[in-house]
């Protein structure tokens, strides 16, 4: 666990630090025009959104540009982190990176799965080890155990960033 210096922040204070959000946008990659992830995934365009600025879904087609693709992706995350305030509850304490983790984890799997998960009652508990450790839980696409070998080429890339996010969240380390 991180034996940061520093003491933990109410969740109602803490905001994607500037290397939260670079760590999304190297992670989700850049494309200019609607590509589909993973075999079966909706639409992505931009830095991994998945709706268009009036909230409908992606389309096969649709283009963006990198200034659009930051707003874009910095509304989405400001949706993401009030639903994780929200279920985290305003007064829970994390250290930046722990958060980070979680937004960057949000991301990917949606705020909600975040919320229905163990993490929020952990956090609030003080059980921040665990928290972070149930971020390795979120390895399945479309069914898919993306930890495994047979699924590398498939979603492998899922798990890779899981365990990264666990390990920032643990450590403070940045991948």
């Amino acid at each position: 666990m991180s034996k940061s210096l520093y003491a933990r922040i109410a969740v109602g204070a803490l905001s994607l630090s500037a290397l939260g959000f670079a760590g999304i946008a190297l992670n989700e990659g850049y494309s200019t025009t609607a590509i589909k992830p993973v075999p079966g995934d909706p639409w992505t365009v931009g830095l991994g959104s998945t709706k268009r600025d009036d909230g409908t879904p992606v389309q096969e087609g649709d283009k963006i540009t990198p200034p659009q693709a930051i707003r874009r992706s910095v509304k989405h995350i400001a949706g993401d982190e009030k639903v994780l305030r929200k279920c985290f509850g305003e007064d829970a304490a994390l250290h930046q990176h722990e958060w980070d983790a979680y937004v960057d984890t949000g991301y990917t799997t949606g705020p909600d799965a975040i919320c229905r998960s163990s993490i929020p009652g952990k956090v609030r508990a003080g059980n921040y080890e665990a928290a972070c450790r149930t971020i390795l839980d979120f390895k399945r696409v479309q069914g898919r155990d993306c930890s495994l070998a047979q699924n590398k080429g498939f979603c492998g890339g899922i798990w890779t960033r899981r365990q990264a996010m666990a390990h920032l969240c643990l450590t403070g380390e940045r991948p």
